[in-house]
């Protein structure tokens, strides 16, 4: 489909795979987030019975914080932010909203908004060395891509704010035991297609769609639309710019 993302069918047609393969650990920039946005849009047009969302080494590094910094110092980090992060919000809906099962087969780092990507998925398997942490209270960001607005729907409110506030890493099997994976597997892929052939597809769409009613949807809805506010908010401020300028500093030792 283009250089950033890969569509194709799956399971002689059965299903479609979305691979994110872009720059910088699949980083959410403004390029790869309209072509996955694309990309959604045409599974949701096809309508097959189930959608396999996967990366390479590194299912998605989350935003490009040396991208931030750099509209930030060219005074314009509020039009970047605008390219990304209600993008991103979009994409968290159009996945819960898919009417067909969404499995994620994850590898590596799944950081920041990217997590998004995970939380949205209504199954997750994930390789050994997946790991996912927000980074958000280092960062001075506000949270985005659902981890204020569906992640406590998924593990509980307190457990959610909690581990925003400590900006811990969640390694394989902590994501497992959270409930935000289902298996691990050294071969996500494979694992998903093997559960697809297992399980009906159509069974797991049901059950999606009761889960996921209009009024549990509409209140994503709103949530998300609030972190989109609050990173607008913090996004142009000082101290995150400073903070941005650390952790890349960091980074490079």
């Amino acid at each position: 489909m283009s250089e950033l993302i890969d569509l194709q069918d799956c399971a002689g047609g059965r299903g479609m795979m979305i691979r994110m393969q872009a720059p910088r650990a699949n980083a959410l920039e403004p390029g790869m987030l309209s072509a996955l946005e694309g990309a959604i849009g045409q599974v949701r047009a096809r309508a097959p019975e189930f959608l396999f969302l996967t990366g390479g080494r590194n299912y998605t590094s989350g935003g490009d914080v040396a991208r931030f910094l750099e509209a930030a110092a060219q005074g314009a980090v509020a039009d970047y932010a605008g390219k990304v992060v209600p993008v991103l919000q979009r994409i968290i809906m159009s996945l819960l909203t898919l009417p067909c099962p969404v499995i994620a087969a994850a590898r590596g780092a799944i950081t920041g908004g990217g997590a998004g990507l995970l939380f949205a998925a209504d199954a997750a398997i994930v390789a050994p060395d997946a790991f996912v942490q927000p980074y958000y209270a280092r960062m001075g960001f506000a949270p985005d891509g659902g981890w204020t607005a569906l992640l406590p729907e998924l593990i509980g409110a307190g457990a959610a704010q909690g581990w925003l506030m400590a900006d811990t890493r969640e390694d394989a099997g902590g994501l497992l035991r959270l409930g935000l994976a289902q298996e691990i597997a050294d071969d996500p892929q494979a694992a998903a297609l093997a559960r697809m052939e297992e399980f009906d597809p159509a069974a797991l769409a049901e059950i999606k769609a009761l889960v996921w009613d209009a009024p549990r949807v509409n209140a994503v809805k709103a949530r998300l639309e609030a972190e989109t506010e609050a990173f607008r908010r913090r996004i142009v401020t000082p101290k995150t710019h400073a903070r941005m300028q650390r952790f890349l500093s960091d980074a490079g030792r």
